[in-house]
């Protein structure tokens, strides 16, 4: 029944964006000594979620799976290190704080949605 609900799919594929970016953030993190590695990210989400919505499909397939883990990471111009390294700590730093508070958001709408369901059914938590 919630999967039916367009703003409960929405905070589900926001969850997942932010689970897949998380792990690009990881990785870049993992590889912030790795010489000649460039930083990569993912798409923001209304731009993920946006252009999943711009284009019907007759296949599943057809595009990709339409969530934020078929996304492919882009490369982040920045600063570079004299190895090649273009990996900023600090950067990464803060785009992990973003991904959890986007996460976080997902889960609250997720959340208000069920109640809201619930309270509509006659039922509490």
């Amino acid at each position: 029944m919630f999967e039916k609900l367009e703003l409960t799919r929405m905070a589900q594929a926001m969850a997942s964006h932010a689970g897949a970016r998380l792990g690009v953030v990881a990785a870049n993190i993992a590889h912030a000594d790795s010489p000649g590695y460039k930083a990569r990210d993912l798409p923001d989400f209304a731009e993920a979620y946006g252009g999943r919505n711009t284009m019907r499909t007759t296949r599943a397939g057809h595009q990709g799976e339409g969530d934020a883990t078929s996304a492919q990471a882009r490369i982040v111009r920045g600063p570079g290190s004299p190895n090649g390294n273009t990996v900023s700590l600090e950067t990464e730093m803060v785009r992990g704080v973003e991904v959890r508070q986007q996460h976080e958001m997902a889960l609250a709408v997720y959340r208000v949605t069920s109640e809201i369901v619930r309270a509509s059914l006659g039922r509490r938590g």
